[in-house]
């Protein structure tokens, strides 16, 4: 079933976001906080954007979200003035001096203090933003597909000109999923900015998600 995110949903963001988070496959072994990924990707959405948050679930249990942001400046702002300040306090920057023998906790520990903000240029057609992820028992069964047709749909009814996404340059399989639902690259520079324009409406196809 796929319904609306509920606030009972919060630690599902964290554990789906890190039981996906190596490119689509469990990062649970490489981190010693197993909170940091959900705190940079997907918490922030059920607690600021909840009505663009959207849930596939079963008898086991929630196993999969699709959660956006209507306007991704806005949304980096909010976050900056009620997110990051508490976590920025919770965990140190890292020494850029040893950058290359960070652990991961602290390549996410750098990405709390430095998050990625979005190019004016991308924004300015493509102002929404959203992430998908699902556990291995959603994939391969047109949830994805079904999940970003939500999504979409919800974004179109306000009035959301276009809407991009980041995939890391590894995943392979999701930049295809995304390629499949009419999303064209809009930059490569260590990973791939996707776009989708939203003016019209668009048929969206594909079975897999992130």
């Amino acid at each position: 079933m796929i319904r609306r995110y509920r606030s009972g949903d919060f630690r599902d963001l964290y554990r789906i976001c890190l039981g996906t988070g190596k490119s689509g496959d469990d990062a649970t072994a490489l981190y010693r906080d197993p909170d940091l990924l959900g705190h940079i990707y997907a918490a922030p959405y059920g607690l600021f954007e909840p009505a663009l948050a959207f849930v596939v679930e079963d008898e086991l249990g929630v196993g999969g979200y699709c959660l956006g942001a209507l306007d991704t400046k806005a949304f980096e702002e909010r976050l900056e003035e009620r997110w990051w300040p508490a976590l920025r306090r919770r965990y140190p920057e890292p020494d850029t001096g040893r950058r290359d023998q960070w652990t991961p906790d602290e390549r996410a520990a750098y990405v709390i203090h430095h998050p990625w903000r979005s190019d004016d240029d991308i924004v300015a057609d493509y102002p929404s933003h959203l992430h998908i992820d699902l556990l291995p028992r959603f994939q391969a069964q047109g949830n994805g597909r079904r999940l970003i047709d939500i999504e979409l749909t919800a974004l179109r009814e306000r009035s959301s000109d276009g809407v991009h996404l980041l995939v890391t340059a590894q995943n392979h399989r999701a930049l295809g999923f995304y390629y499949h639902l009419g999303f064209s690259e809009l930059r490569a520079d260590g990973g791939y900015i996707l776009g989708l324009r939203l003016l019209a409406r668009q048929g969206v196809a594909g079975d897999r998600g992130r």
